[in-house]
């Protein structure tokens, strides 16, 4: 009974910060490190990388949830979501959201002391874009930046300094994300407009977005070969694996319409899902083959 108690309570904490969403940001993250260490860096980097991308990224989706809890209940989309429903309670969510908060930062703290540094800014990100739906439509590019800290902080972690290549990747990250965040978006026109939530579709309507996040995707895929040329270890099998993501980009956009957003999940998280797996696997063969 206890033990059926505790993995449903795992399971819970997995839907609550959408752990199968761990990709999108990490593979940025992963190809940055091994691109600032011409190779793999020792496992201590390594490892507390990972720890600190792991608490970043979990805190901020608790947090989110805790700061739309009443946005989620009034949306018939999310208001089957842990918080709205009751099984969970916004006290244990805070909770918890600190304690990957605080990892975050130790982590920090064992990597270098310019991460650690810049580690309230990287919170302030984490914590700031939840907010920012109540007040402006560019809430899709502050997503986009808050997931970027993921490439830019690895790079960091590594060298204790910056160069363009971070800067080109973590833009190229910030792009995709905005970009299938606004499809993502598109679904709740309806709802965004009636309750004064901003965002791309509700300040330029479903069929600009579209446009805009189409847009996004072809600058993605600009940044991602400047990368490349940028990168001596990134040769044939990276840009395979980048005409590849640039077909998946094509499909996404073909799966959504204004007058048809039945396929809107798909598009945004599946198909991506897919294309994050590419990049991660095409950017490690040639990083360290």
């Amino acid at each position: 009974m206890v033990l059926n108690k505790f993995v449903e309570k795992i399971h819970d904490y997995g839907v609550l910060v959408m752990f199968s969403h761990t990709i999108f940001s990490l593979s940025f993250a992963v190809i940055s490190m091994l691109l600032v260490s011409n190779g793999l860096p020792s496992f201590y980097v390594i490892f507390w990388i990972l720890v600190a991308f792991m608490g970043a990224r979990t805190g901020a989706n608790a947090i989110n949830r805790v700061i739309d809890a009443e946005i989620d209940a009034k949306n018939p989309r999310t208001a089957t979501r842990q918080l709205p429903q009751g099984l969970m309670n916004k006290k244990e969510v805070i909770i918890f959201s600190v304690v990957c908060f605080i990892i975050m930062v130790i982590a920090a703290t064992m990597l270098n002391p310019l991460c650690l540094l810049l580690s309230p800014v990287a919170l302030f990100l984490l914590v700031i874009y939840s907010y920012t739906k109540r007040v402006t439509w560019a809430c899709h590019l502050v997503l986009g930046i808050t997931s970027a800290a993921a490439p830019v902080g690895a790079w960091l972690a590594v060298s204790g300094g910056i160069t363009w290549l971070p800067i080109f990747m973590g833009a190229a990250n910030t792009l995709w994300v905005a970009g299938f965040d606004i499809i993502y978006g598109s679904q709740d026109y309806e709802f965004d407009t009636a309750n004064g939530i901003h965002s791309m579709a509700a300040r330029f309507g479903v069929k600009n977005a579209l446009y805009i996040a189409a847009a996004f995707h072809t600058i993605t895929i600009a940044l991602l070969i400047v990368v490349g040329i940028l990168s001596p270890q990134l040769n044939m099998i990276y840009y395979i694996g980048l005409s590849i993501i640039a077909l998946l980009f094509i499909i996404e956009h073909k799966l959504v319409s204004p007058e048809n957003l039945s396929n809107v999940k798909i598009a945004s998280y599946g198909i991506n899902q897919l294309v994050s797996v590419i990049f991660l696997v095409c950017g490690v063969i040639d990083a360290l083959v």
